[in-house]
């Protein structure tokens, strides 16, 4: 009898292990093998989570970027260093398993959507003196803020070829024709105004060059010949106008007398050689140093009152996932239509732009556009108008914008979209 029931006893013990087991194995195949960033209306941090993203890519792991999928979604594994990440940055996720990675793919297989695999981290410099002028940088402020690496580098690093050590390369606020903004007449005696002048010229004679706007054309030259060589170059603000008006002039003098001790050549329209720039062609040279302006190619002429052209909304162009994946990353938002804002260049003159030149963005019935992308030799560069997408009318001496407040910026995450773009794993072109 005592056997009987020592057997009963030890057959219940080992079918409850047996279950568990089962149990077990069933939740193992039942759990989340890959975390989804969703990038629609439901994230709670849309920048953080282009952190996170790069910080897989940083620690080798696997991620996608679901293209016009709930907003430009992010697929990584699930892993605890992600997992933690996200947590403690607010960023939405959503635990997904094989079968459910499989339905999201095959949604994207049959709609205007495509997955392009991001391959590594990309080395980011972000071109900025040491000594900060009296504003921002919305770039270094998204990076900030979202936790991606990067390296502040000069005109030095430029002009001794560091520029090689990086895949993508920001510009901002700088004036590469060498005028400083042609703020000398309102801020000449102002400490900072001061201080720059006096860098950039100690600078110039440093690389034995005559004079800041000598200088500054050899550094935007240098910056060319990196997108060639096959760089990513992005840039806001007046250095999208000023980078190619500085390349086209590269043997011409446009810069006015408070800059080099001369004035601009009489004919410097007819000199500008555009075949050398990125973006524009046959612009108008603004040779008058009391006219707040460097030429057209900005529709929006923000600092002369006379010119100036009220804000208003641009649209996200909407393009083919799977014909024109470049351009559709760059575009990845959950809103289409973001609301506009002034720079030292806003806009660009639609009439000026390239043939060839992917428009981005416009403003409906406007005579310019906000956002360009297009090739150069064996790189790409992309130019986006304005100063902060979440400053409408920033100023000089303005602080620097808190994004802890816009977390789901619409404008910012066009900047960001640029920052991974560089990751992308290349696909041949359908078109």
């Amino acid at each position: 009898m005592r056997s009987f029931v020592r057997c009963t006893l030890w057959s219940r013990v080992i079918a409850a292990l047996l279950v568990t087991m089962v149990s077990l194995t069933m939740a193992r195949s039942l759990s989340a093998q890959s975390m989804l960033l969703p990038m629609d209306d439901s994230q709670r941090n849309h920048l953080k989570a282009y952190g996170v993203t790069y910080l897989a890519l940083k620690n080798g792991q696997k991620a996608e970027w679901l293209l016009n999928y709930r907003g430009g979604s992010f697929l990584l594994p699930d892993a605890p260093d992600l997992r933690r990440r996200a947590a403690l940055d607010g960023v939405s996720i959503e635990l997904m398993t094989d079968a459910a990675v499989a339905a999201v793919r095959a949604e994207v297989a049959g709609g205007n959507m495509d997955a392009v695999v991001l391959e590594r981290a990309p080395k980011i410099a972000i071109y900025r003196p040491v000594d900060q002028p009296p504003w921002d940088d919305a770039v270094t402020l998204a990076l900030t803020y979202a936790g991606i690496e990067f390296t502040s580098v000069w005109d030095d690093a430029v002009m001794q070829g560091d520029l090689s050590k990086y895949d993508w390369v920001h510009l901002h606020h700088e004036d590469f024709t060498g005028q400083f903004n042609k703020l000398y007449l309102a801020y000449r005696d102002a400490p900072w105004f001061v201080a720059q002048r006096e860098r950039d010229i100690a600078m110039a004679k440093r690389f034995g060059k005559a004079d800041v706007p000598a200088l500054k054309k050899a550094v935007a030259d240098n910056i060319r010949g990196f997108v060639e060589r096959g760089g990513f170059l992005f840039a806001m603000c007046g250095a999208t106008e000023s980078l190619d008006l500085a390349i086209a002039a590269f043997t011409v003098d446009i810069a006015g007398p408070f800059s080099d001790g001369t004035p601009p050549a009489p004919d410097a329209d007819a000199r500008m050689d555009w075949t050398r720039a990125l973006a524009f062609t046959g612009a108008h040279v603004e040779p008058s140093p009391y006219i707040n302006a460097l030429s057209d190619i900005d529709g929006h002429q923000v600092n002369v009152p006379a010119r100036r052209q009220p804000l208003g909304t641009f649209t996200l162009f909407d393009f083919s996932a799977k014909l024109d994946p470049v351009a559709t990353m760059l575009v990845q938002n959950h809103r289409t239509v973001v609301p506009d804002f002034y720079g030292v260049t806003t806009s660009f003159n639609r009439a000026i732009v390239k043939p060839g030149v992917t428009v981005l963005a416009s403003e409906d019935g406007a005579p310019w556009s906000k956002y360009l992308h297009g090739d150069a030799g064996k790189g790409s560069w992309t130019f986006l108008g304005g100063h902060d997408p979440e400053d409408a009318q920033h100023a000089i001496g303005s602080a620097p914008t808190d994004l802890s407040l816009h977390p789901n910026s619409p404008g910012y995450r066009l900047i960001l979209n640029n920052v991974l773009f560089p990751a992308a794993k290349k696909k041949p072109r359908k078109t």
